[in-house]
């Protein structure tokens, strides 16, 4: 793989000043994407997902609620 500078070359770029600078009223050159990035890191911070207890205290909740509307709705039915 060959790396090629993802910058303009100042000299056949236009719009800039001697100098790379831009004058007023100029929109400078756009940057490049970095066609060097390597792979994704997950050494040091692996994608976990929902941990184990947080998704059970969401659970017993949600079942705590099922079950008390259902028995309001048995205590409104007699």
């Amino acid at each position: 793989m060959s790396y090629s500078n993802p910058d303009p070359d100042p000299s056949r770029t236009t719009g800039l000043e001697p100098g790379g600078g831009v004058p007023p009223g100029e929109t400078p050159p756009a940057e490049s994407s970095m066609p060097e990035a390597g792979p994704q890191e997950t050494t040091h911070n692996p994608p976990k997902g929902w941990a184990k207890g947080p998704l059970a205290l969401i659970l017993f909740v949600v079942l705590l609620v099922a079950v008390g509307l259902i028995g309001y709705a048995v205590g409104v039915w007699n």
